[in-house]
């Protein structure tokens, strides 16, 4: 299929998956879209230096990948593209993002969407007053406001910050690249993620303490950040990055795999992070903590293991059979499948897109205020 228009997508990143979730979300939706044929891609990052040593995607095959180095060079050299674009997206975290919103809005683009990939997080900060990367007066300028979470949350965009148009887009897993690579089980439990304070209570609960009253078993943490991995369990392997290239392996490896949720994400609900789409799409059976709307996405004890203690992750660990853990694994799969690929997602963020009347003025006037340009 030919293609005939051009989104443009500001992001924290695509090309560096370290420390951050943002890559793996934009690279499934972007190869999505890239197959589904109509729209070109165009990605700008910003060029900062703890992700330019770190970078595990270099030139995409589904997308351009573009940098910059300042706020200055990139509306230097793109804000003709911004113009002529059928939609700009910029996404949450971008550096100096307030900034940057100003300026797009400023030059009044065909379509200007937001993708919130930390929603929960964003208006918690919001409610502060800490305006990091969106501006509360700017959520009324875009056309549709892309969210990770759902549910209630999507009302309280509407109806509290004067979001045009809340629109429900989790994150997302590329079948072709996560599937069960029929390696040696090494782990009957590993967690996969950054560290991250808040969710270390749940960690330490449903997986290191696990771990010392199991010695018999082994566990595997992989993520970097952590302050002491040396006082964990001898019996607990630690792997201080893990690229998404090595990913399906080392869910292919392990029994189960858990879960973690963050604080903000677990009080907003229907936040499911991209690990629990990896997983499933590894085969891997998935323990995980509770929020509302998990079971929206799997079925509880039927697709996924819910887990509130310690001695949940042991029963399940000591007491499900092989024939019982490959049901679990099956069902996810297929919940997966049918809903929660880069291609499924890809169709609701054009769907979406297409929606939208193409206008020559997205910003209110008072913007023009804040250029910083």
């Amino acid at each position: 299929m030919t293609q005939t228009g051009k989104i443009i997508v500001l992001g924290l990143s695509l090309s560096s998956s370290w420390g951050n979730g943002h890559a793996t979300t934009f690279r499934a939706l972007l190869r999505g879209v890239k197959d589904a044929g109509s729209y070109h891609v165009q990605f700008l990052e910003r060029d900062v230096p703890w992700y330019g040593r770190q970078r595990d995607l270099l030139v995409p095959d589904f997308c351009d990948l573009d940098f910059y180095s300042s706020l200055g060079e990139l509306m230097d050299r793109y804000s003709h593209q911004f113009i002529e674009a059928d939609a700009i997206v910029i996404g949450s975290y971008v550096p100096d993002g307030v900034k940057v919103i100003d300026a797009i809005c400023a030059l009044q683009p065909c379509r200007l969407c937001f993708y919130d990939i930390d929603t929960p997080v964003t208006l918690a900060k919001l409610d502060r007053g800490d305006e990091e990367y969106i501006a509360r007066r700017q959520i009324p300028c875009f056309d549709v406001y892309f969210s990770f979470t759902g549910g209630r949350t999507l009302v309280r965009l509407s109806d509290e910050f004067g979001a045009k148009r809340p629109q429900a887009l989790y994150c997302a897993v590329d079948l072709d690249l996560y599937r069960n690579t029929s390696e040696r089980q090494e782990w009957d439990l590993g967690y996969l993620g950054t560290y991250s304070g808040d969710r270390q209570p749940t960690l330490q609960k449903l997986l290191i303490e696990p771990a010392r009253k199991l010695p018999d078993r082994r566990f595997v943490i992989a993520g970097p950040g952590y302050p002491d991995p040396g006082a964990w369990p001898s019996n607990v392997e630690h792997i201080e990055h893990l690229p998404p290239s090595a990913h399906a392996s080392f869910y292919s490896r392990q029994r189960f795999t858990l879960n973690v949720t963050r604080s903000d994400m677990v009080q907003a609900g229907w936040s499911p992070s991209v690990r629990l789409f990896e997983a499933a799409a590894c085969r891997t059976p998935l323990i995980t903590d509770w929020w509302d709307g998990i079971d929206s996405l799997f079925p509880p004890n039927e697709a996924i293991v819910i887990a509130r203690t310690c001695s949940d992750v042991i029963t399940t660990l000591t007491s499900t059979n092989e024939t019982e853990r490959q049901a679990i694994s099956d069902l996810a799969y297929r919940c997966v499948e049918n809903d929660h690929s880069g291609h499924a997602r890809a169709r609701t963020f054009i769907e979406a897109i297409e929606s939208i009347e193409p206008r020559g003025s997205l910003a209110p006037k008072h913007l023009g205020q804040h250029l910083p340009i």
